[in-house]
């Protein structure tokens, strides 16, 4: 009766485990991402000898970025994942060796003795019963027990071959920044609608005091720079972040400090590339007040679209970008970083003004939209 009641207990305890729905592994996406981002790394020679070299390293350096970021993230997930397989085992541990101590006995006992049970025939029958229902819920347990610990083989696996492929990413990822930055200084074919800044804008910037300030004085400025043509307004919902990276504040969302600004604070790795999400003008680019490097571009008449925090910005006013052009980078070096939950160190803020009025500028993206 004991060794009965002591199956069926194990049999019960195994049963849950048996029928939980199993996790899925992080390692086939890990993987993924380490060989899109050895694809990036490859396409970088072919990107600086492109005809058009500004568009070819823009499109290898977000790749590298969307490959690094998806890589770190499944590497944080495997890291989670392989913690939680050990602490699994660890609560099963008292549990299977009690299960296998008890079939390890049964194992060493004549058969005569196991086909005899003390309540007669119909005990006998019952034993059997339990032992049949017993098998199958062990073996499931065991069939569990072998692709966790596969699992965390190619987990273990995984991260030691991913470092190598991080830190070239890495290194190609800095290499291709600064191909881009000498393309851009390069380049000499972006139409202008006009060749210095105005003096107004020299004037405006002098006296202006807050960032709205500024805005709104350069809305009130000259209005004839010729906004590219296109259905911005129609494009709503559908524009990209300009930064790979997550919203960390929405418009009126108060700091620690207690401060509500009109716009989004986008968290990002240092370094980060900043596009155009749509064709737009410069109206403004470099350093103000406390905002560190600022780009104002117009896409469309009466519509302004503010970035402010770069460490680099790329471009002079007047020059009108197409769509997903570069417009600088984020303060900081990317070469150290490699993963953690605190790699996104910088913050982009970003403001939609219309008039002279500041807009919500998350229904205007994919990411954001509600």
């Amino acid at each position: 009766m004991m060794l009965r009641a002591l199956i069926l207990a194990g049999a019960l305890a195994l049963l849950p485990a048996v029928a939980a729905r199993a996790e899925v592994t992080s390692v086939e996406g890990a993987r993924q991402s380490a060989d899109e981002l050895r694809d990036a790394i490859a396409a970088l020679r072919e990107a600086k000898s492109a005809r058009d070299r500004v568009a070819a390293l823009t499109r290898t350096i977000r790749a590298y970025e969307s490959g690094l970021g998806a890589l770190r993230d499944g590497l944080r997930r495997a890291s989670v994942r392989e913690g939680a397989l050990k602490a699994d085992f660890d609560a099963k541990r008292d549990r299977i060796g009690q299960l296998l101590a008890v079939m390890a006995t049964m194992d060493t006992q004549s058969s005569p003795l196991l086909l005899l049970h003390p309540d007669g025939p119909e005990g006998t029958v019952r034993s059997a019963m339990v032992m049949s229902a017993v098998t199958p819920a062990l073996q499931a347990e065991a069939a569990v027990l072998g692709r966790q610990l596969q699992e965390l083989a190619d987990l273990r696996r995984l991260q030691a071959d991913s470092s190598q492929t991080l830190q070239a990413g890495l290194a190609a990822a800095q290499e291709a920044r600064t191909a881009l930055s000498q393309a851009v200084q390069d380049r000499t074919d972006l139409p202008r609608r006009f060749l210095d800044d105005p003096a107004e804008l020299k004037t405006l910037l002098a006296s202006a005091e807050t960032l709205d300030s500024f805005a709104t004085g350069l809305v009130s400025m000259e209005t004839d720079v010729s906004a590219p043509r296109g259905d911005f307004e129609g494009a709503m919902g559908t524009l990209p972040l300009p930064v790979y990276g997550r919203v960390l504040r929405r418009a009126g969302e108060a700091d620690a400090a207690g401060i509500t600004r009109p716009g989004l604070v986008i968290a990002t790795r240092p370094a980060a590339l900043v596009t155009t999400p749509w064709p737009a003008t410069i109206r403004y680019r470099g350093p103000l007040l406390d905002y560190g490097n600022v780009m104002i571009l117009e896409p469309a008449t009466g519509y302004l679209l503010i970035l402010a925090g770069l460490g680099t910005v790329y471009g002079e006013t007047g020059d009108v970008l197409a769509a997903g052009a570069p417009v600088g980078l984020m303060t900081g070096s990317d070469a150290g970083a490699e993963g953690g939950g605190a790699d996104r160190t910088e913050t982009l803020y970003m403001e939609l003004r219309q008039g002279k009025e500041p807009v919500d500028p998350a229904p205007w993206f994919r990411e954001t939209r509600e």
